[in-house]
């Protein structure tokens, strides 16, 4: 099978780099929709050292903070996970506006905080440039240290759904791989996010980007049961691209 290798992957002694698994406990911080006595019984069992009841719970923080935390509790107990990581954009997400009733612009700059939790940029150090190491040598040994952790937390038969794009989605696909097994890999799902274009705005340089990829894998993959559900291509891309010929058949 093809491996990826990139910087650091592999200690000084050649055997792989395992992800830092640093537990945190966890604080509440806000709870929305909770009875009295449900907020008093959280409370009593914080205070008396047990962990409240999970349920329906939004955990904002690292993923290398995060996972591991999890484990203890989770390892093999997760039936679905479904991740949106970072597409390799090189993108900080700023917020540019215009002023109503100016000319003027204005750029929110990212926080701090948000810095870190939306940047999707990779940055490589002079020093490390000068020894070849890329940007995607830093995105795949995050990715790859994620999904170590996912794989930890995900149950015999249950199902993780990866979202990607054109940018990094191949890179992905090799790492799942070699972390899940190859014979875990069960289909690669394409969804249309925009109706057939060349775009243009960009000089009309290559074909369309117009849809996204979804990589599904489970550690069992045999015996999965499915209800696929299809939605029919929107009436106006119908109309666009498609002509009725004589005998009732649709052609390009």
């Amino acid at each position: 099978m093809a491996e990826l290798i990139w910087d650091g992957k592999y200690d000084e002694h050649g055997n792989k780099r395992a992800p830092v698994r640093i537990e945190l406990p966890f604080q509440t911080v806000e709870t929305v929709n909770e009875s009295v006595q449900e907020r008093q019984r959280t409370l009593e069992m914080s205070s008396s050292g047990h962990d409240p009841e999970w349920r329906n719970r939004l955990i904002w923080g690292d993923k290398k903070y995060v996972l591991p935390s999890l484990l203890p509790e989770f390892a093999g107990k997760v039936d679905l996970i479904y991740i949106d990581p970072p597409f390799d954009t090189g993108a900080d997400f700023s917020f540019l506006t215009n002023i109503p009733g100016s000319e003027e612009f204005f750029e929110k700059e990212p926080s701090l905080l948000e810095q870190k939790a939306y940047r999707d940029t990779w940055g490589v150090s002079t020093a490390d440039r000068g020894r070849g190491v890329t940007t995607i040598d830093r995105y795949t040994r995050w990715f790859y240290e994620a999904a170590v952790l996912l794989r930890d937390l995900l149950a015999e038969r249950g199902t993780i759904y990866v979202h990607l794009d054109w940018h990094v989605g191949h890179y992905a696909k090799t790492v799942m791989d070699e972390v899940f097994g190859d014979d875990s890999f069960i289909n690669e799902i394409v969804w249309q996010r925009s109706d057939a274009h060349s775009d243009i705005g960009q000089g009309a340089k290559h074909l369309g980007r117009i849809c996204d990829n979804i990589l599904l894998y489970s550690k069992v993959p045999q015996g999965q049961i499915w209800n696929m559900q299809y939605t029919p291509l929107p009436q106006t891309t119908m109309d666009k691209w498609y002509r009725q010929t004589q005998d009732g058949t649709g052609c390009g």
